[in-house]
């Protein structure tokens, strides 16, 4: 297994430290070396720093794939499914832990799920449907919007800017939707030239 499969892997075993730390009642880490003594405030921060970490992840394992000539069939199966149980976590914690509204994460995870299907739809008749600069810029949004509802508590003590992370959550929905629609237009004209057949769904299933 090369760098960078390696450092998709990380990034996949990340995510149930993240919901650990974010979502585990403190009776439960009582026992716990440094979980028991640690304050909600430096849990927060310690979630954001494992989010982070992961988020690195993702951009080191494409730029290394890349340069050392190391793209794999297997990276690039786990690349995608490393992102979404990464952000999908994030945002389904995020619910739970109230600082965010429920009906907008299933948006934005809906959305993840509508467009790997074309995309999937698309790879089996041997065309590739490839990341749009809206797709990027919604990922960054994401990552900023979760770094901040993650830090809601703290921010509201620090200064009030709590509502920070509750903005940014409304731009990358926007944005999620905007690119969604780009990625379907996208299908439909591909369908239209004839290069996906309209049933190619139901057989590779």
């Amino acid at each position: 297994m090369n760098l960078p499969t390696s450092l998709t892997l990380a990034r996949i075993f990340m995510v149930p430290f993240l919901v650990v730390v974010l979502l585990a009642p403190p009776s439960r880490l009582a026992d716990t070396p440094f979980f028991g003594t640690a304050s909600p405030a430096l849990r927060e921060i310690l979630g954001v720093a494992i989010f982070l970490v992961a988020i690195l992840t993702d951009f080191l394992d494409g730029f290394l794939a890349r340069r050392r000539d190391q793209v794999t069939t297997l990276g690039t199966l786990l690349d995608p499914i490393a992102d979404k149980l990464l952000t999908s976590a994030a945002f389904i914690s995020l619910v739970e832990m109230g600082l965010a509204p429920a009906w907008m994460v299933v948006i934005i995870v809906g959305r993840e799920f509508v467009v790997s299907g074309l995309r999937s739809v698309m790879a089996t008749q041997g065309v590739a449907l490839p990341a749009s600069s809206l797709g990027k810029l919604k990922t960054t949004v994401q990552a900023v919007a979760i770094v901040l509802l993650i830090l809601t508590r703290s921010l509201d003590r620090w200064g009030r800017w709590g509502y920070l992370g509750v903005w940014a959550l409304w731009i990358s929905m926007i944005i999620a939707l905007i690119s969604a629609v780009d990625y379907l237009v996208k299908f439909v004209r591909t369908v239209e030239l004839g290069a996906v057949r309209p049933d190619a769904k139901g057989r590779a299933g």
